[in-house]
């Protein structure tokens, strides 16, 4: 049967593996694009594994601090496991704010300096463990809001800038169509050009003869109106 104090041990043990998972997955942010639903949803499990692991942290302490009265230990293990408590939650809060950073880091990029930063400086420098870890949680779950309503905007971003490139693809096919009928139309106009061309000079040659065989009908004419006129 697992003693209190070796249970306490394992979730320790479990609540570090968490720690060394958020350290290599904070380690891989500063890798990551400055925008875009894969630096999103990473950012988003980075501080759902932080605050999972704060949960974690919490519990700990308030089981170490009832574990005396379930097992005796010594003062020496109780200093060593409240020492490996303390130095576990210094590391999370170091990742957290080094999440942060480049959290911030990207969103002013993209969106300019954050004056609230100061703010919240300002307003986490008087609170206690406690309070800062609130506080922590509170400022993350607003970044995570803050990334999601800009995801929500580049996605929309992308849509338009999709619909205005099957817009001009669409021009582009239209203008390509007429470009081949206007090609087209100037061939026919040449090849017409051209039979213009020849029948033009076809009909200048026989033209005087056109004018002859006139008068001479015109001629006949009179005649046979005389001939009539005087018989």
């Amino acid at each position: 049967m697992t003693s209190p104090a070796e249970k306490w041990m394992r979730d320790y043990n479990e609540a570090s593996k968490l720690a060394d998972d958020i350290n290599s997955m904070v380690s891989e942010a500063s890798t990551l694009p400055p925008t875009g639903p894969q630096t999103q949803r990473h950012f988003s499990a980075t501080r759902r594994k932080i605050s999972i692991l704060n949960n974690k942290l919490d519990s700990l302490g308030k089981f170490l601090a009832e574990l005396p009265s379930m097992q005796t230990l010594t003062g020496k293990e109780m200093n060593r496991r409240n020492d490996l408590l303390a130095n576990l939650n210094t590391k999370v809060n170091q990742m957290a704010n080094t999440l942060n950073s480049y959290s911030t880091a990207y969103r002013d990029r993209l969106l300019g300096p954050d004056t609230k930063s100061d703010d919240v400086m300002k307003r986490a420098s008087n609170m206690d463990n406690s309070g800062l870890v609130v506080f922590q949680r509170q400022v993350m779950k607003e970044q995570d809001d803050d990334l999601e309503k800009l995801e929500e905007t580049v996605i929309s971003t992308k849509h338009i800038a999709l619909a205005v490139n099957e817009e001009l693809n669409l021009h582009t096919r239209l203008l390509g169509g007429l470009d081949d009928h206007l090609e087209a139309t100037s061939s026919r106009l040449q090849r017409i050009q051209r039979k213009l061309g020849i029948l033009n000079k076809n009909t200048k040659g026989g033209c005087c003869c056109s004018i002859l065989v006139v008068v001479l009908i015109v001629i006949l004419v009179l005649v046979a109106f005389a001939l009539i006129k005087y018989l």
